[in-house]
Order: C-alpha cells, then sequence, then structure tokens
C-alpha cells in the first residue's frame, strides 16, 4: 500500500512489528487505542515519544538526532555518512521503537520528535532557506573565523550589538548567508554551515561504546558477612521504629510527614544520622507496617503485628520490595534546598527513581566481582540513559541507590551480596534464615546497672527488656542501660517491682547486682504514690507532705495548682501534659482512672484504619506476551470495524444521503431475515444513545429477545443488547 502518512506505515505493519513496537513501547497500548489511527496518534505525541527516548542509550540517541537534523525523506546511507558504519546497525532498533519509518521515498520522523529533541539538536540551528556556498568557508576571513569557531558547536546562537551596524567580521558572514539575522541583537548560524565547519559530522565525539565499569575486589566471604549484618541491622531498626512509636506516636505535619524535632528523637532512638532513620521509616510506611491516622497520629498497622510472627527472610523481602518499586526518594530529606520535605510527606515523588534505581542495581549485577568506583559507575548510566527528562540522570539518585542498598544489605561493602541477586532475579532469599546469627535467650547483667545481648535477642526476650531498658550501644553485642526512668516505664506498662526483678534474674547468666535490686525497688515503691487523672486535670496523693512538697516546688507554677482537698489539687493541663511536667522535675507520678483505678498497662498503640501506602508514580509496567497479544487482536479489530464503518459512511451517504432509516416494523423484519437466512452476515445499524445522538454501528445479530437484538460489535468485540426502538435503520455490509 502507499504510504502517505505516519498512520499508513503502521497499518502496513505486520504482527511481529507490532508486538516489538509493544514491548519497546508499553503506553502504546495501555489503554488499547481502537484502531490504527488513535494508534499513530499516540506514537507521535510528546509524552510517549519522549519516553521512547528516555529508554535510548547514549550511541542510540545521536543517531536519532542525527536522523533528525537531515532533510526528509533522508537515507541510511546520509546518516552513515554523519556519524559511523556503525550506525547502520542502530537504525533498525529505531525503527522498531517507531521512532523513524519507511515511507516510499526514504525514511523519516514522526513530526513531534523535533519537538522532543529540542529547537537545537546537538547544538544546530535551523537550516538556510537558501543555497549555500560552503566552498567559500574554506577562505574565511581572520575576523569571521573567529566568529565560527565560537558558534560551531553550539549554541548557535550569538549577541551583536545592531544587526544594522554589525562588525567586518559578521558583515561578511551575514552577507555570504554563513549567519542569519533573527532579531535586532541576535544572528543564527544554519544548520548546513555548522557540518560542514564540524567536519561533516553532527556530534564532537561519536559515544558508540558503553564506557566500561571500575571497581576494587573484596573478599567474597566478608561481603556475605558485611550484608547478612546489614539485614540483621535493618530488620532491627524497622521493628524498634515500629515499637517506638506504638508506644510514643509522632504527630504528622499539617502538610504531612513527619516534623523534624520528631525525626531528631527518633535518631536519636536509634542511634543513627537523620537520613538513615528517614530510610527507615519510609520503607516501614511504603510496606504498610506504618500510617497516619485521621487524626494525624503516627502508627504501627495490624501489619506489623504479622509481620512480626514471620522469618527473617520474608521480612526483609517485604521491606526490600516496597523500595525497589517505590517512586520516592528519601534522599531528598535534609538535602540542601528541600526545606519543606518531610519523611513520609508527599514531596519525596519523582518519577525517575524506580527507573534509576532498576538501573544501578542492573549494573551492580553485571559488575558482581567488584566493589565498583562511583564515577565510572555514574558514567555508565549516563551512557545507558543520557536522555532523562527533567534535567538528565541525576547523580545523587545513583548515590542514594548505592547507600540504601548497602544499608538494606542487597550490598556488601558496596558489592552485589548473593541475597541481593537471589533477590533481584525474584528468589525467596531463604538463605538468610540459615545465615543469621542464632538468637540468643540470656543477657549478661554488669555491676553499672547494665547488661549485655551476645547477639541477637529472642523476640520476647527483646520486648521485655526494651521496656526496662535503653540501649546504650549497638554492634554485635548490644548494651542495654537501667535507670529509673526505664524502670519506671516498665512499671507504667503494668509490670511490678518483683516481676521486673525475676524477669532478670530469669534471664541473666549473671548474678543480678545488689545496686539494681534497691534501683527497681526504690522506684516501684514510689510509682503511683503520686496519681494524675483527668478533670482537666487533678492530682491525689495521699502523704499530705508530697502535696505539701508539691504546691512550694517553684518549677511546677505552670501547671496552676490549685489544692481542693488535702490530698487532692487540681491544675487546668490534661492529665499527659500534667504527668510529663512532673517527671521532668524529678517525681514519679502514674496514671488513673475516674473511677481512682491505677492505669499501668502496656500501652502499645496500633492505628485503627488501614494502612494507606503511598502511590507510585513512574513509567508503564511492560506487560506481558498475553497482554500484547490481546491488545492487538482489539487494534485489529477496531480498524476492522473502523474501516468498515467508514466504507458504510459512504455507502449510506452517496445512497439516502443520511444514515440508514427504516420503521420499528421494518428493522425488526429485516433482522429477522438476516437471522433466518444470513446469520453469518455483518450488518451496518443506526443507534441512538441516551441523549438521542445516533451513531453507525457495524454488528454481527445473533438474535431477537423481548424487543431487543442481542449482537456481537465490532468495535469493541463484545456481545451487546441494542433495544429495537433505538435502532434507526438497518441496511446491509
Amino acid at each position: 500500500m502507499e504510504i502517505r502518512s505516519y498512520a499508513d506505515y503502521l497499518r502496513g505493519l505486520d504482527d511481529a512489528a507490532l508486538i516489538s513496537m509493544f514491548n519497546f513501547r508499553p503506553d502504546l497500548v495501555t489503554p488499547v487505542p481502537p484502531d490504527m489511527a488513535s494508534l499513530a496518534v499516540r506514537a507521535s505525541s510528546a509524552p510517549s515519544l519522549a519516553r521512547a527516548v528516555d529508554a535510548l542509550n547514549k550511541w542510540q540517541l545521536q543517531v536519532l538526532e542525527v536522523c533528525a537534523v537531515l532533510a526528509e525523506p533522508f537515507t541510511e546511507k546520509e546518516v552513515a555518512a554523519l556519524t559511523d558504519k556503525s550506525a547502520l546497525f542502530v537504525i533498525p532498533g529505531l525503527i522498531d521503537r517507531g521512532l523513524i519509518y519507511q515511507d516510499k521515498d526514504g525514511l523519516r520522523t514522526p513530526t513531534t520528535l523535533k519537538e522532543v529533541l529540542g529547537n537545537e539538536v546537538a547544538g544546530l540551528g535551523p537550516a538556510s532557506m537558501s543555497k549555500l556556498k560552503l566552498k567559500k568557508l574554506d577562505e574565511v576571513p581572520a575576523a569571521s573565523k573567529k566568529v565560527l569557531d565560537a558558534m560551531v558547536w553550539g549554541p548557535p546562537r550569538g549577541s551583536i550589538a545592531d544587526i544594522k551596524k554589525p562588525s567586518a567580521g559578521v558583515a561578511w558572514l551575514l552577507e555570504e548567508g554563513f549567519l542569519i539575522p533573527f532579531n535586532q541583537q541576535t544572528v543564527v548560524l544554519p544548520r548546513e554551515v555548522a557540518i560542514y565547519l564540524r567536519g561533516n559530522k553532527v556530534h564532537r565525539e561519536l559515544e558508540n561504546t558503553q564506557p566500561p565499569v571500575t571497581g576494587s575486589k573484596r573478599d567474597n566471604r566478608n561481603v556475605q558477612l558485611a550484608a547478612i549484618a546489614n539485614i540483621t541491622t535493618f530488620l532491627r531498626w524497622t521493628e524498634e521504629v515500629l515499637n517506638f512509636w506504638a508506644q510514643e506516636p509522632a504527630t504528622a505535619l499539617r502538610s504531612g510527614g513527619l516534623g523534624v524535632r520528631d525525626l531528631k528523637e527518633l535518631s536519636l532512638h536509634l542511634g543513627v544520622d537523620e537520613s538513615c532513620t528517614a530510610f527507615v521509616a519510609e520503607v516501614a510506611y511504603l510496606s504498610g507496617l506504618l500510617t497516619i491516622d485521621p487524626d494525624d497520629k503516627i502508627l504501627p498497622t495490624h501489619q506489623f503485628d504479622i509481620w512480626l510472627t514471620q522469618n527473617a527472610s520474608t521480612k526483609w523481602q517485604f521491606l526490600a520490595s516496597a523500595w525497589l518499586t517505590t517512586s520516592r526518594l528519601s534522599g531528598l530529606v535534609g538535602k540542601e534546598g528541600s526545606k519543606n520535605v518531610a519523611p513520609l510527606g508527599p514531596e519525596l515523588d519523582r518519577s525517575s527513581a524506580a527507573t534509576t534505581r532498576r538501573l544501578v542495581l542492573t549494573l551492580l549485577q553485571e559488575n558482581s566481582d567488584v566493589a565498583v568506583d562511583v564515577e565510572s559507575l555514574f558514567a555508565t548510566a549516563q551512557w545507558l540513559a543520557p536522555a532523562k527528562r527533567a534535567g538528565g540522570l541525576q547523580k545523587d539518585y545513583v548515590l542514594w541507590t548505592l547507600r540504601e542498598a548497602e544499608w538494606l544489605g542487597i550490598t556488601g561493602q558496596g558489592v552485589l551480596s548473593s541475597y541481593g541477586a537471589d533477590f533481584l532475579e525474584g528468589g525467596d532469599s531463604a538463605t538468610i534464615d540459615t545465615d543469621l546469627p542464632k538468637a540468643v535467650d540470656h543477657i549478661l547483667i554488669q555491676s553499672d546497672n547494665t547488661a549485655i545481648a551476645p547477639g541477637p535477642l529472642e523476640h520476647e526476650v527483646a520486648q521485655e527488656l526494651a521496656l526496662i531498658a535503653d540501649v546504650e550501644s549497638r554492634g554485635g553485642a548490644t548494651v542495654f542501660r537501667f535507670s529509673e526512668g526505664s524502670i519506671r516505664r516498665g512499671l507504667d506498662h503494668g509490670r511490678t517491682g518483683e516481676e521486673i526483678s525475676k524477669f532478670l534474674a530469669k534471664t541473666s547468666k549473671t548474678p543480678m547486682p545488689q545496686p539494681l535490686e534497691y534501683l527497681i525497688a526504690d522506684v516501684a515503691k514510689k510509682h503511683g504514690k503520686l496519681r494524675v487523672g483527668n478533670t482537666a486535670s487533678f492530682i491525689r496523693c495521699e502523704d499530705a507532705t508530697l502535696i505539701t512538697q508539691i504546691l512550694g516546688d517553684k518549677r511546677l507554677d505552670i501547671l496552676g495548682l490549685r489544692k481542693i482537698a488535702p490530698e487532692v489539687l487540681i491544675c487546668g493541663h490534661d492529665a499527659a501534659e500534667a504527668m510529663n511536667i512532673l517527671r521532668s522535675c524529678g517525681y514519679l507520678p502514674a496514671a488513673e482512672d475516674s473511677r481512682g483505678l491505677l492505669l499501668s498497662g502496656p500501652r502499645i498503640q496500633r492505628a485503627q484504619t488501614k494502612a494507606r501506602p503511598p502511590r507510585i508514580i513512574g513509567e508503564i509496567d511492560k506487560p506481558d506476551e498475553i497482554q500484547i497479544e490481546g491488545a492487538l487482536r482489539a487494534l485489529r479489530t477496531g480498524e476492522k470495524s473502523s474501516r468498515k464503518q467508514s466504507t458504510m459512511r459512504n455507502i449510506a451517504t452517496e445512497a439516502l444521503g443520511s444514515l440508514p432509516r427504516t420503521t420499528a416494523n421494518e428493522t425488526l423484519e429485516l433482522l429477522s431475515d438476516y437471522l433466518q437466512n444470513q446469520p453469518a452476515k455483518s450488518l451496518s445499524i443506526g443507534y441512538a444513545d441516551n441523549n438521542g445522538l445516533v451513531s453507525h454501528r457495524i454488528i454481527d445479530p445473533l438474535k431477537l429477545s423481548a424487543g431487543s437484538l442481542i449482537a456481537r460489535d465490532h468495535a469493541t468485540g463484545e456481545v451487546q443488547t441494542f433495544r429495537i426502538a433505538r435502532i434507526t435503520g438497518v441496511a446491509a455490509l
């Protein structure tokens, strides 16, 4: 067939060529267009072409830029002349992607492609409207040569004082047509002149080979040990963050996300810097283990309780999978120039985040025998993805990916670990369970009110110890410290002094020192003597001396205390605030309810709503083979239907001057006749919708039922019901 347009070219492609194009450009069939004309419109649209260009490597992009600057139609020979003979192997791939197409005269590009590549492709200006004598450039005056040298490699625009009074060098170039006046102060270098001066090349350097990734060797055993240590640490961080917020939930900012003060507090609790803390919180949020309640409280979800019961490999895969696919970048938190960016907030989405992450991990897979050099890795990534939108491939994104992969244990000492390789290949990473250090069920209490856990603790022991002790240092062994505040926290969670002492005596391999026994007994004795509840609130104490002491304490003036009975004080603050202020001044109050019952039970909180992980903003997923074949069938059917409808419209216009017209009785008779005598024949009908608008339909009638026609609509390929009363007429095709 004669190719007159891009749509005609697509109509002429066979199934294999269309399937190849859909594999390269999945957005073309998401959703499936109704016919080839719609496919052509989508394939030549700026957003679709931009995605296709982003998927090209540096060499493919250079060849495409040469195609864009050549006058159409152009030939493969012309492309090779401006680049290299190896470009001939690139052109078929560009044709497969629909970025170049063949017509009867030669090769062409979709109209919008030049807009996508930019107005000055490869630093070249517009083509000259007149024929130029380029040989004169070999004898150009010195002053003019200086002007050309400044503009030859771009940008092709130059500023002058006044176009009417140019310098001698500029005047000669304007006279010969080697410069084009753009406005009163701007001149432009024509494309032909620049290419001639570049030695009949478009690019200064042809980047037709992928730069190598370099790096240094690492001992494989040390890599695996580092990776499993990172996995253990990250799982512990996640659990600690969620347990911390289960006891003391943070409040989200009005704009969404975690405030600076809460981030610092959490960072201090974990003992890591704020960037790492933000990443741990983000991964938990992405995984649905954490959510922001309608009352703006940041709380763990019930999914966290399920996650705790799973084995380590399943836990880790759950977190790593959420990180791999997300479009959010926690590295933006705290970055210079990102003042309003907060963890869990709405400002962290970047459309290229997931593709950049996948690109970096693919390069780590291909170079898994070395710890890659960051500069060489970035150079290779830039060659593979040179045309990324929003300013090109960001080096920060690459660095953050490497850093986060190390935190997660996908890499160890900068080298892809066996766990990371298995994860990226879709494995279950089950070796994590066997390689993790065995959990221990005991601690070693020291004489200075500290305890050493000689390895990762069993879950029950770790949970109990977290209530009554604070982590002082982490590493292969974790050091916990017992203090008045930590013991009080355990008492607030319903433990008694006797229960705490029994737990420590049972769990410790060393005897419990006497100072720790005295500390527990002393705090337990004081705990609950002073009680706080809500009136807005009240303070009650059976010890009149303590009441007098509190009333006389100048530090508590902020509470505005008033004595209403020998043992009762009231204040304008709520119970929680009053307790915090009393504790900060050295008192040990406990909470009680309106009936006077001591509230000292577990305060592990969970979100009452389902997790709402953030959406993923990114590229369209590549459809599988079945989806592509289904899209192709729908497209072919739609094209056939569109062609038949066009033919039918021409027939109707010529014969009737309008849509088919028959009365309801005639319509019923004709349909009955076709169903009995010509059941395999397609019909054209006019059909009115709910708004009274009549459209042509191509149908295969199946049967009549209760005043309706059941038929297969060619446009959708589905069986539909058409009411006889709405059919304006029937005609044979």
